[in-house]
């Protein structure tokens, strides 16, 4: 059986052409998706006259042994066989739950951890071992898939390359050597106008670079989570602890990732998304000061708010840039300051929702999920303390 040969780091420091000359001085180190995606050929480093001072990736080629390289294109699997990567995250447990319910066959890819995922296993889901920054490990989990769902992000402690990057690059490039049959990307809102934000910049990049991959693929940009204002805001409110936000008047359109996990999956099974570029955005766009006030509202008490000016992360950025070992903080940094700024990440669903035959009144609004939280936190919070009472009493 003759082997595939999967080149290990797919990146390439080059200078982005799909931005601006004066757009792409602003970013520190570009990237390229000018790749050729034949599996026996390696991807040559493009010098960047505006990259640091950091030596080139080496290419490395990987030999993938595994029985399921052979699969001819047309090799049957059943169409719902997927494959969530980033199962574990706060969108992809989403994904794996609402696909099984709808009778998919789910495998999840996750790192090896020393506390295995057995609640997607208690769910019903396969649990494959792969870690995307070791190419090597992704072939095997695509044997007798149909579709891949990335939902996987790198970690904060990890450089945003690594995962988001290079490990995307490769993850594309096995998906397309083994004939997988759909490709479901997940970026961000905006990532085509912020080149000088590096996250944006690679998701932006990641995009086009599936786009010319040949593969079945739909892309959806994302705005933003409702469940991440549970820990940011709604439990140091409760908790009576400090809650920060910014003075800039970002307006955020956040959406309940079960409600993206169901247009995921209608999108999955309407063939006249195949090939799109998919925007979803909640009912409305808040900003962080509306947000605190509906959490004070709800939880009944007020918040300790610590408000950062936008200028001071701007002056912690380029501070941050001088020293090698916090590149990445200046790089997470540059994704705050966006967030921090007159922008608005909102978009119409009015053509969305009608191409996938989707009501506008069936998402969840930030007003809804918020009170459902917090009426069932204090309601709990009230129970813990009569149960308390009672002890006292009996004692």
């Amino acid at each position: 059986m003759a082997s595939l040969r999967l080149p290990t780091q797919l990146v390439t420091r080059g200078t982005l052409n799909h931005h601006n000359s004066s757009s792409s001085a602003a970013s520190s180190v570009s990237l390229s998706w000018r790749r050729s995606l034949s599996p026996e050929n390696s991807i040559p480093t493009v010098p960047s006259s505006s990259s640091l001072n950091r030596k080139p990736s080496t290419v490395v080629p990987v030999t993938c042994t595994a029985a399921a390289v052979n699969l001819a294109p047309g090799t049957p699997v059943r169409p719902t066989s997927i494959l969530v990567v980033g199962a574990t995250g706060t969108l992809g447990r989403q994904i794996v739950r609402r696909a099984l319910d709808e009778g998919y066959d789910v495998r999840c890819l996750v790192r090896p951890r020393p506390a295995p995922a057995d609640f997607l296993r208690d769910w019903g889901a396969t649990v494959v071992n792969a870690d995307l920054s070791k190419p090597e490990t992704i072939p095997a989990t695509l044997v007798g898939v149909h579709t891949v769902i990335d939902c996987a992000t790198g970690r904060p402690e990890e450089p945003i390359k690594t995962v988001d990057w290079e490990g995307k690059v490769a993850l594309i490039q096995c998906a397309k050597a083994m004939g997988i049959q759909k490709y479901v990307f997940y970026s961000i809102h905006n990532c085509d106008k912020h080149p000088e934000v590096p996250l944006m910049e690679i998701k932006y990049c990641t995009e086009k670079f599936l786009q010319e991959s040949g593969l079945n693929h739909i892309t959806i940009r994302l705005c933003g989570f409702m469940q991440g204002l549970i820990g940011q805001y709604a439990v140091p409110i409760l908790e009576e602890k400090s809650v920060w936000g910014t003075d800039a008047p970002t307006r955020v359109a956040y959406m309940d990732t079960q409600d993206i996990a169901r247009l995921t999956l209608i999108a999955l099974r309407n063939e006249k998304v195949n090939g799109k570029l998919l925007t979803f955005a909640g009912p409305r766009a808040w900003t962080t000061q509306e947000v605190i006030t509906l959490c004070e509202r709800l939880a009944g008490q007020d918040a300790n708010v610590t408000t950062v000016p936008v200028s001071v992360l701007r002056v912690t950025r380029q501070i941050t840039r001088f020293f090698q070992w916090t590149n990445d903080v200046a790089d997470r940094l540059a994704f705050t300051e966006v967030l921090s700024s007159d922008t608005v990440f909102s978009v119409p669903m009015t053509e969305t929702n009608s191409l996938l035959g989707v009501d506008q009144k069936d998402l969840v609004t930030l007003e809804k999920y918020l009170q459902d939280y917090f009426s069932n936190i204090l309601k709990k919070l009230k129970d813990l303390k009569a149960q308390s009472k009672q002890s006292d009493i009996y004692f």
